[in-house]
């Protein structure tokens, strides 16, 4: 039922308008896998569908073929649906078929989960999916036919980009986001939590906004007895989930693993000739592929310096969970004795902590902008660095005022000594100098856990946005 989904009001309006269309509309979910893409349909959809299915991991054609007309079976309560053993996909699509024209009039939701694994080598699924809409479904106007899979690399590249039969079909697409702040606090208070934000954040910076992990923290836990148990545990539920998660959402998994090791070894980012490099992967359309995969996932994000936004574009590991992963849990030497508890607060956490805080309001930037009133002003989102200075997030607005952030991870307000109001000058006075700004006034906004300490030095500031900020639910949806 919608009102058991937690957040998703964009998807769900979204799925509001493909119910209540006038034509037969070909849907296509993706995402990183755990994000709840799955739950999502079901509940949306609950009294609506008409068939589901969902393929079977590490199975051949065969089996696959068997399920499905077994979930078929379940549906057709027909007798002269059971006589007819399906040989190929193309049977069981004009057996599906079947089943639909028999079905009295109404909207009729086809839910086809986990598709990626149903295409096994050399049994013909897309074509027979294709002859499947082409033939049959798009030529209705009751039809929603929903295709799920966390195999982003096959949904990508033989539904999204597909140039076969499928090309130009789907009439919508979704990419289900992790939850944000916002969604993660509604989601933990349901569960029985009763956390401060700024813990809220420190899981957030660890597991991301993937709601599969977080339902299994536990409220009679402390968080760090929490990651203790779920990870740092042989037997804990996300012990083993690195290994299984790329595996499960890439076919050659291994090149994708090379790239986000390596990322995670640069925390601002890598080119591609960096990566290529690093990972001995030749800079060609397998790379390109590969990168493109992980951005289209959201486990990496691509982005270009101020003031050359065409060359030598950065690639930036930025999910959560497997930064988190090669930074504490990666080698094996360390992964069965290491303890959050021991290393909770020291220097390696703060390490961490920091960066993950920027990677955090990276992914909130929307909160940001909607924080600093400048939702409804157009504006392009950059990094910046040379040799001399960096700027992780700039917001160049159409308004000729440029925001430059700076982001702080802190146990309470931030004091800015007369040593950081220093740097923070000879920061901006350098990005004036080289950037090529051009008319454009420059506005320092200080982006921090509770806010900045008002003193003698504060005044450099122009704009405050503190975690509180990440939290608010978005006016401009």
């Amino acid at each position: 039922m919608e009102e058991n989904i937690i957040g998703r009001n964009r998807e769900k309006q979204q799925l509001r308008d493909i119910y209540e269309s006038d034509r037969s509309e070909f849907l296509a979910i993706y995402g990183r896998r755990r994000v709840g893409k799955t739950f999502l349909i079901r509940q949306f959809f609950e009294n609506s569908i008409v068939f589901q299915t969902s393929g079977m991991a590490n199975t051949g054609m065969k089996e696959q073929i068997k399920h499905f007309y077994q979930d078929i079976c379940r549906y057709d309560k027909r007798s002269e649906t059971r006589t007819k053993q399906p040989k190929d996909w193309q049977d069981v699509f004009f057996l599906l078929n079947d089943y639909i024209e028999s079905l009295p009039e109404g909207r009729k939701v086809i839910f086809l989960d986990e598709l990626p694994w149903m295409d096994t080598p050399g049994s013909q699924f897309i074509s027979a999916l294709e002859a499947f809409w082409n033939g049959w479904m798009s030529n209705r106007n009751d039809i929603v036919l929903i295709v799920c899979g966390s195999a982003t690399s096959w949904m990508m590249d033989n539904l999204i980009r597909n140039h076969g039969g499928l090309y130009g079909r789907l009439t919508r697409r979704i990419f289900l986001n992790p939850f944000t702040l916002g969604e993660v606090e509604i989601f933990l208070t349901k569960k029985g939590f009763s956390l401060s934000r700024y813990e809220i954040a420190e899981y957030y910076m660890i597991m991301g906004g993937i709601p599969y992990y977080l339902q299994f923290l536990n409220p009679r836990y402390s968080l760090t007895q929490n990651i203790d148990q779920l990870l740092f545990q042989p037997n804990g539920e996300l012990y083993d989930e690195f290994s299984m998660l790329y595996a499960a959402l890439f076919r050659n998994s291994g090149d994708y693993i090379k790239v986000v090791e390596a990322l995670s070894k640069k925390g601002y980012g890598m080119t591609r000739k960096e990566i290529s490099e690093a990972t001995n992967l030749k800079s060609g359309s397998v790379l390109s592929q590969t990168l493109s995969n992980l951005e289209d996932c959201g486990f990496i994000r691509k982005y270009e310096n101020f003031d050359h936004p065409s060359q030598n574009s950065i690639y930036q590991l930025v999910d959560f969970f497997t930064l988190f992963y090669f930074r504490f849990l990666s080698q094996s030497s360390t992964h069965h004795i290491m303890h959050w508890e021991a290393i909770h607060k020291n220097g390696q956490y703060y390490a961490w902590a920091g960066f993950s805080f920027e990677l955090l309001a990276l992914q909130h930037i929307d909160q940001i902008k909607d924080a600093l009133r400048i939702s409804g002003v157009f504006s392009n989102n950059y990094s910046w660095r040379n040799e001399k200075a960096q700027i992780d997030l700039i917001i160049n607005r159409e308004d000729n005022t440029i925001n430059i952030c700076e982001m702080k991870f802190n146990e309470s307000q931030y004091t800015i000594d007369g040593d950081y109001a220093n740097r923070l000058k000879n920061k901006i006075d350098t990005f004036k100098t080289y950037s090529k700004l051009k008319n454009k006034s420059v506005q320092l906004t200080m982006v921090t856990t509770y806010g900045i300490v008002r003193n003698s030095h504060s005044n450099i500031i122009q704009n405050e946005v503190t975690l509180n900020d990440f939290f608010t639910e978005l006016r401009y949806q």
